[in-house]
Formats: C-alpha cells, structure tokens, sequence
C-alpha cells in the first residue's frame, strides 16, 4: 500500500523532487503589490495594504472589524488580553493543537487547562467542557473559580484543528452559561464554515493566521476578528505600542505591544486573498483524491464535520496503530515525501506537564495515531 500511496502523490505533485507538507502558491499580483510598496516607502506597519487587507478579511469572514498582526500567536495573545485574562487566571483549552495556543496564554501569566476533544471535529469537545465546569468549578460575583487551584478561569480557547470548524456553537452556549469569554483559535481554518458561518466569527474574539504554511499567507501574519468597534479600538491600540492616537509627541498610555503587521507583508496578503476561492477549490479536490484512495482501507481519512464546510488545511489521516502510522513517516521519508505526526499533547510538554486535565480520553486515543499528508496547492 505504501508503494501505491507514494505513486499517488507523486502523480500529483509530478515535478516535486521533495514534496513538503504545504508550500504557498504564488500565482496572482504579489510581486506588483510588494513592488507597489516598495514604491512608495511605505514598507512598515503603517500603509494602504494593511488598511485594505483588514477590510478584506473582514468582508471575506463576515467579521464587523479585523485588526492585522505580526503574526498569529500575538494575534492570540491580544485577544486573550482583550478578554480579561490576567495573572494567575486560567484558560481552559484544547490538548491537541500547535504550541502558540498555550504559549499566547502564558505570554499574560495565566495557565492552560485541559479538556477533551472529539474525534469527529478534533475541536473541544463540548460535553466534556460542561462536565469539566459542572464538577471543578464554583461561581462567585459573576465570575467562574477552579475549586482545585482557587484561581479564575477567564476564557476559554477552542481550536478549529487542521482547519475542520468545532462545535462552536456549542462551545460558546456552554461558556455562556458561566459567564466565561470565549477566545476562538480559527489560526489554521480560513475558508472554513460551521452552519454557514465563518469560523472565528461565533466567540467573543476570533483569530486567523497567517504563516507560510497557511491556506494564504502574508509570510508571517496574524489577524484578530471582533464585532465590537470598542474591542477592535483597542486591539489596534494595544498593537501600536499603545501609542495615543494623533499625538505628534510619543505618548503612549500603558504597555503595548509592536505586533502590528507591515505593510509590505500585507501587500503579499492582499493578492493572495484575490485566489482563495481558487485556493479553496483546489484544497477540496485534493482532499477528494485522498477520501477515494483510503475509503477501503483500515486507514480513516479526516472528512470534513456535519454541517460544516472545511478548508481542508492539512489533511490528515487516522491509523488503526501507532506502530503503522510511525512505520509508514518512516517510509515517506525515504521516498522524500513530507508527512509529519501530529503536534505532541500540549500537556505532555514539560512547560504544562502540571496543568490540569480531564480524562483526555480522545486526545490520547487519537494523537499519536495521526499523520498529515501533503497539502499543497499546487496540483
């Protein structure tokens, strides 16, 4: 089966000597736009690309306001700061997903907890979040405490894993009734819909990514998504090195932040969001090819959720054994093809190793069985 897997990628991907996981395609007017900022000095974080590729996402996600970064994980770091959370707060999330995640809630002193996923989405499994807030935590002046460590648990981050959107929706009723704010990682899942609406858009804050590997790509870039116009004020400020507005001293009025997206990196993402839908398109049918091929294996491809839309991101696949996923990495990396495992447990890092779980029966289950494929678009 691997030999016949290896001809089927490379049949794809025909003039690859190495085939990697996802590499950007540039097909449309980047090299004009980057010019185009060249041109006119404008190459930092103050320029007409980055207004114009705000208002794009914005419109492409139906958000009301879209604040640009530097890149995701300040993107995220921001928006948990907008939240609420604080020093020795908590944050509850998701074991499974890129490190950013926990790292953004670190960056604000506060703590990762986690709870479960579920196989079909790999987002947060809401069940398991209402069981985990019904049995360990207390309310107390509209505020929700772990009865463990004491300490207020002020947002709560799902993830929209390989681009497949979660039970947000879910998610967000459950935090609601705790009065918890919920901080919607949609870094990986641009062009994905959950019941017709984008992803990032059902929690209180949403954000996007925007790194080399992503369905488009400002080479690094993050975006954060707000309906509030006050949130969005102060997402802009607290990127601006909080710099007060209209100044021509150099007033700043708290700590902020240079995480503010240049312009020339803007540029590069405002033509490629003129091809997303081709992208997109594109992205489907590979992971078409994939469904058929493994549909009468032992080997489950990841289909995209009920009432979903996904962008097919990275698409991954599920082995029967840790044994046959390892062996088969192994294999692909003899035949230069780049598939990778699945990203470590976040708690089994040495930096969360001491946070709080549930039972984590999914994540563990299913972690060390995943492998993703190439997902480039070019084929």
């Amino acid at each position: 089966m691997y030999d016949e897997f290896v001809e089927l990628v490379r049949s794809l991907y025909p003039c690859e000597i190495f085939i990697p996981l996802h590499r950007p395609l540039f097909s449309g007017n980047e090299k004009k736009y980057l010019c185009e900022t060249i041109d006119s000095t404008f190459v930092s974080s103050v320029g007409e690309f980055v207004n114009r590729f705000e208002r794009s996402i914005a419109d492409f996600t139906n958000a009301k306001f879209a604040v640009a970064t530097v890149n995701g994980t300040s993107a995220l770091h921001i928006a948990l700061l907008l939240a609420g959370v604080k020093q020795g707060d908590e944050v509850i999330t998701q074991p499974v997903t890129f490190v950013a995640t926990c790292n953004a809630i670190t960056y604000c002193g506060a703590v990762p907890v986690f709870v479960d996923i579920e196989r079909e989405t790999m987002g947060m499994n809401p069940e398991a979040l209402k069981e985990f807030l019904d049995n360990n935590t207390f309310i107390e002046k509209n505020s929700c405490y772990n009865k463990v460590s004491g300490s207020k648990i002020s947002a709560i981050v799902p993830m929209h894993t390989l681009g497949h959107p979660c039970r947000i929706d879910k998610i967000v009723e459950v935090a609601t009734q705790y009065g918890i704010p919920v901080v919607e990682d949609a870094a990986e899942s641009l062009g994905s819909y959950y019941k017709g609406k984008h992803t990032g858009t059902f929690g209180d804050i949403g954000v996007l990514s925007f790194n080399g590997n992503k369905v488009i790509t400002t080479g690094g870039g993050g975006m954060i998504l707000v309906d509030s116009e006050v949130l969005a004020k102060q997402a802009k400020h607290l990127t601006t090195t909080a710099k007060v507005e209209n100044s021509i001293d150099f007033e700043h009025d708290m700590t902020g932040f240079n995480y503010r997206l240049p312009n020339i990196n803007a540029a590069l993402g405002c033509a490629q969001l003129e091809n997303i839908t081709f992208m997109l398109e594109k992205k489907r049918l590979l992971a078409e090819r994939y469904r058929q091929y493994f549909i009468s294996s032992d080997i489950e491809f990841l289909c995209e959720p009920a009432e979903s839309k996904s962008n097919f991101w990275i698409n991954s696949v599920i082995f029967p054994t840790e044994v046959m996923a390892n062996d088969f990495i192994a294999k692909m990396g003899l035949n230069k093809i780049g598939v990778r495992p699945m990203w470590r447990l976040m708690n089994t890092l040495r930096m969360f190793e001491n946070c709080q779980t549930d039972s984590l029966e999914v994540s563990t289950s299913l972690n060390s069985r995943i492998v993703s494929l190439p997902s480039s678009v070019q084929i």
